[in-house]
């Protein structure tokens, strides 16, 4: 027989149903004998005692004792339940001498046995039942034999059928309780799927709507909320209704087409809010079946953003093409080399201006192509893991203040150029290569937008509570928003003779040593007077064991040129 856990639901219904059942016997006893004593057709106290007495066991019973199962063999609990069931039972049966018969009652006692146990305990209490059946015919009619015979069939049919009883109702017991042991699992599943099912639903980025004959969206996900929805007019109704937006009057035609034919329906939408610029969607449908006798159908609707679309085969794109160039620049980078040396060699031998002046256009466009090759084989270099760059340190405030010096000198810069560093000493796990390949290619978009005046590009590197942040800043013009979005992008630049790499490596350099790379328009003091312009900022976290103790780190001195 299934193992029957105590304290489930099923197992306690069917305890207190057993325990009522036992009260009522228990009540209806009482009453009985009460009313034989009062009529005069019984007078034994012995008996309005013994069923008194049983009452207020099953009632004790029923309050106090807690459902549990009663196990393979005679136990406590087999003896409070079922053991004073039948003493009572064969107390009452031999005391009442021929007026009432009380073997039916045996009944409750083999049934509780056969439910809340094992068909063991079942078949020992029916065998049980039977000797004690036998053996008070016996004692009643030890003294007339001929007498005894019918007693004694009438006592064995009996036993028979308490062990019928017995078989029968322990095998019904056990499939309901295999019945709903698989219900149970079965639900559980159910819910589990239910569950995850939602959670797919809410997670995915597509939106979802499921809308029903007469246009009310049932429910609908984030996603869907958000493309629906207009930033004055956020959608925050668990249902609302598909006929009270004009934007939305398409995709009513579309569900109810979908409904009308019986077949998936796909457009391409336009959903456009009053103040607010077009969504381009594309919308699919899909029928569910009816949840039930005279139920509508209802209409699933997917809506898919085109510009996700478009961005990730932008992304794809862009993947390919970079796997493209880098093999085009390892094939180019030979003959480049060939055609510059070869060039440098030309350039030794000539002495006409004119010439010089074609082999020194040759050799400014070989350096650019150099430049171009070069970025294009970085982006397959800071793809790859290196674990020993997690455990470089450097000192962060003295390398930005030498690099950003180079960078002044070697570009003739040291005007335009303020820097402004920290003196205490801050190691951070950085790559110094890195951090200088890094801040090179920041000063150079810098210059390329700064004006001339003093001040109008600025490096700034301090400590902010647990991260330092270098900031590379000039006083350049706003960014369109359209160069701003794609800005970290790989091979997108606004100009036509860069490669629109540089950025995107400097960020890829970042990530790799856990830092980030991020632009935003921000003022900076510039000749006395708060001044607009692009900052772009690296902000690296500092670990415990980065973190320096205040007298642990001497301060340092920028070098003077």
């Amino acid at each position: 027989m299934p193992e029957r856990p105590e304290g489930t639901q099923e197992f306690s219904r069917l305890w207190q149903a057993f325990m009522t059942a036992r009260l009522t016997l228990g009540l209806v006893l009482v009453v009985l004998q009460a009313g034989l004593y009062v009529s005069g057709s019984a007078q034994s106290r012995t008996l309005m005692a013994i069923c008194l007495a049983y009452f207020l066991g099953t009632l004790a019973t029923r309050l106090f004792v807690r459902p549990r199962h009663l196990g393979q063999a005679f136990n406590r609990a087999w003896g409070v339940l079922i053991g004073l069931d039948i003493a009572v039972f064969s107390g009452l049966q031999w005391l009442q001498g021929n007026n009432l018969n009380y073997t039916p009652l045996f009944a409750l006692p083999v049934l509780l046995a056969s439910v809340l146990g094992s068909l063991r305990l079942a078949l020992g209490t029916a065998a049980g039942i039977s000797m004690l059946l036998l053996l008070g015919t016996y004692g009643l009619h030890r003294e007339a034999p001929g007498e005894a015979t019918p007693a004694f069939v009438q006592s064995a049919l009996a036993g028979a059928g308490y062990f019928l009883i017995a078989l029968l109702a322990n095998q019904l017991a056990s499939r309901l309780a295999s019945e709903g042991q698989r219900a149970r699992l079965s639900q559980l599943a159910a819910t589990v799927q239910r569950q995850v099912n939602e959670l797919v639903i809410e997670s995915l980025p597509d939106g979802v709507l499921i809308v029903d004959a007469q246009g009310l969206v049932r429910a609908a996900n984030p996603a869907a909320r958000l493309l629906l929805g207009s930033p004055q007019q956020p959608l925050r109704a668990a249902m609302f209704d598909l006929k009270t937006q004009s934007a939305w009057q398409t995709l009513l035609h579309l569900t109810r087409m979908s409904m009308g034919t019986g077949r998936a329906q796909q457009a391409e939408v336009t959903i456009h809010h009053p103040g607010s610029g077009p969504r381009r969607v594309l919308a699919r449908t899909s029928l569910a079946a009816p949840q039930g006798i005279a139920q509508d159908s209802l209409c699933v609707l997917f809506l898919q953003d085109q510009r996700e679309l478009e961005a990730r085969l932008r992304t794809e794109k862009l993947a390919s093409m970079g796997r493209l160039s880098t093999a085009v620049a390892h094939e180019i980078r030979n003959p480049l080399a060939a055609i510059a040396q070869a060039n440098a060699l030309l350039d030794e031998d000539l002495s006409a201006p004119r010439h010089k002046k074609l082999t020194t256009m040759v050799s400014q466009n070989t350096k650019r192509l150099e430049r171009i090759v070069d970025d294009i084989l970085n982006v397959s270099r800071v793809r790859g893991n290196d674990p020993t760059l997690l455990t470089q340190h450097i000192h962060l405030h003295e390398q930005v203040h030498r690099i950003a010096s180079d960078w002044a000198h070697q570009s003739g810069r040291l005007a335009q150029l303020h820097i402004q560093v920290e003196t205490q000493a801050l190691s951070v796990r950085f790559d110094a290569d890195h951090l200088r390949q890094i801040l090179i290619n920041l000063l150079d978009n810098a210059q390329r937008y700064a004006s001339k005046r003093m001040g109008s590009i600025q490096v700034h590197s301090a400590r902010q509570d647990r991260v330092a942040r270098v900031t590379v800043w000039s006083d350049g013009a706003p960014m369109d928003a359209s160069v701003q979005r794609h800005l970290f992008e790989p091979f997108f630049s606004s100009e036509s003779r860069s490669s629109g790499l540089g950025l995107y490596i400097c960020r890829e350099l970042c990530e790799r040593h856990g830092a980030t790379l991020a632009y935003h328009r921000t003022a900076q003091e510039m000749a006395g007077q708060a001044t607009d312009g692009n900052a772009f900022s690296i902000t690296l976290p500092l670990t415990e064991s980065t973190l320096p103790d205040d007298n642990t780190e001497a301060p340092w001195q920028p070098s003077l040129y």
